[in-house]
């Protein structure tokens, strides 16, 4: 068995455009920190599957795939924020499919952890819409394809994105088989994730939001995970994690202001794993969603696959690893509260 393998977007950069901050350079970071580290070239790296249509159809409509279709074949943007280029409908069809194959690898156990790098990202794309820079929804087309063509009945997604991931949400939402849980910025694009949106009909309380106020900083990340995160997942016992990977969280993303070390992210990382090693053999696998500031993306990206790994996190990424130069706020503490109630623990 493989310690990891990993899923990179050939041809991706054709998926571009001037200025925008969803640009190739946030995969190719990664990719050479990890190199860097000698963390790429002794590990597999996997060819995307290509995901039938029972599969797509289960996660987006099939007039929004046409219609995405004819609007990346003509390189329009779907809305002010999300840009295609013709190669972009083909490109995120891999991208669903490289997640598909390291959700599907881990599954098996042919390796122990798993990170796709997948691009364009995926969680605000929504059943029938293309919004926040996601064309196809990755993590949930990759939680699909488990429960389709590996029989799996229970599936866990973490969003640690500093955005909610809207579209994840709104897929599962009434389901019962896949657990959603974010902790994201509020308020902040794109609007949703209150406290209380729980899930509805057979997925009522299978939907956990964590909405953090800025500058919530590591300490309220480290008690939403110990006190509320994994209780919860005990508590629905799934088979796998999938975690929709950002790396804005980071005190130096532009778009944000969560104020996350590096340092701190791994140990969430380790923390889900150690979980995933205990309760549901070890399955977790990582799908990288938004982030914006290439340092950061070295240095939570290396912190992230060092937590995977069972190694010790290096710390050279050009001060990225340090922690925030802003004071943390103690608001989150309400926050805390007020979820343990809602959700009796």
């Amino acid at each position: 068995m493989h310690d990891i393998a990993y899923f990179y977007p050939q041809g991706h950069q054709a998926h571009a455009e001037p200025g925008h901050p969803e640009r190739p350079e946030r995969v190719e970071a990664v990719r050479e920190a990890l190199e860097k580290q000698n963390w790429w070239q002794p590990y597999p790296h996997l060819l995307p599957l290509d995901l039938a249509d029972e599969v797509l159809h289960a996660i987006h409509s099939p007039a929004y795939l046409v219609a995405l279709d004819h609007i990346c074949r003509r390189g329009q943007y779907f809305d002010a924020d999300t840009y295609t280029t013709p190669a972009s409908w083909e490109l995120a069809l891999d991208a669903a499919g490289g997640a598909a194959t390291i959700a599907s690898t881990v599954w098996q156990r042919l390796a122990r952890r798993g990170f796709a790098l997948t691009r364009p990202p995926g969680h605000h794309a929504t059943p029938g819409r293309a919004m926040g820079f996601c064309l196809l929804n990755n993590v949930a087309l990759a939680a699909e394809y488990l429960i389709q063509q590996e029989e799996a009945k229970r599936l866990a997604i973490v969003d640690l994105d500093l955005h909610h991931g809207n579209g994840t949400q709104e897929i599962f939402y009434w389901r019962d088989d896949v657990f959603y849980v974010s902790i994201h910025q509020s308020p902040l694009y794109p609007g949703t994730g209150t406290l209380e949106e729980t899930g509805a009909g057979e997925g009522e309380g299978t939907t956990a939001n964590f909405p953090l106020l800025p500058f919530s900083g590591d300490q309220a990340y480290r008690t939403l995970m110990d006190i509320l995160i994994l209780p919860l997942l005990k508590r629905f016992d799934p088979e796998m994690i999938l975690v929709s990977y950002g790396f804005d969280p980071h005190w130096s993303d532009p778009l944000g202001n969560l104020r996350l070390s590096a340092e701190t992210y791994g140990e969430l990382i380790g923390r889900l794993s150690s979980w995933a090693d205990e309760y549901c053999q070890g399955r977790i696998a990582l799908f990288l969603e938004g982030g914006y500031n290439l340092q950061a993306a070295k240095a939570c990206s290396l912190a992230v696959v060092a937590a995977l790994l069972g190694q010790p996190c290096p710390t050279n990424a050009n001060g990225a690893f340090g922690p925030s130069p802003d004071a943390e706020s103690s608001a989150w503490e309400s926050l805390v509260r007020r979820a343990r109630k809602l959700w009796k623990l």
